[in-house]
């Protein structure tokens, strides 16, 4: 069809890397690259990259959960990301800051309460979040 435009086909997906130059403004070129990026175009963020920052986040830079919580979320409320599976991981992310849990426990609880799935798990602290 004339003038139809598929959204999909000229998305732009960022990684790990931009997000974190872009949120740690550590470097001068990439920083202000990432910025450029992030700030002028419609993007896609995808849960594994999320997953990824918040490893490094929290592993590398020692950055508290309930800090990398906070700023993910505001950075999920900018009109050009697209967050992938934004329901899950929201909920992932608003635990992960409430509580001692890592990420990828915290989407399991997630995929649970909001679609609810069952989860099944030897992890006791993940077991008990989930009876909770």
């Amino acid at each position: 069809m004339p003038g139809l435009k598929l959204w999909w086909i000229n998305m732009k997906i960022i990684d790990a890397n931009i997000i974190l130059r872009y949120l740690l403004n550590d470097h001068d070129d990439l920083s202000a690259k990432a910025a450029t990026i992030i700030e002028n175009n419609k993007v896609l963020l995808l849960k594994e990259v999320v997953v990824e920052v918040i490893y490094v986040l929290e592993k590398v830079y020692n950055v508290a959960n309930a800090e990398i919580s906070d700023t993910l979320l505001e950075l999920f409320k900018y009109d050009n990301i697209d967050v992938d599976d934004i329901e899950i991981v929201e909920e992932a992310l608003i635990l992960f800051g409430r509580r001692r849990l890592d990420f990828v426990d915290a989407l399991l609880y997630a995929y649970h309460k909001v679609k609810g799935y069952e989860v099944y798990t030897f992890d006791k602290k993940l077991n008990k979040v989930l009876e909770e």
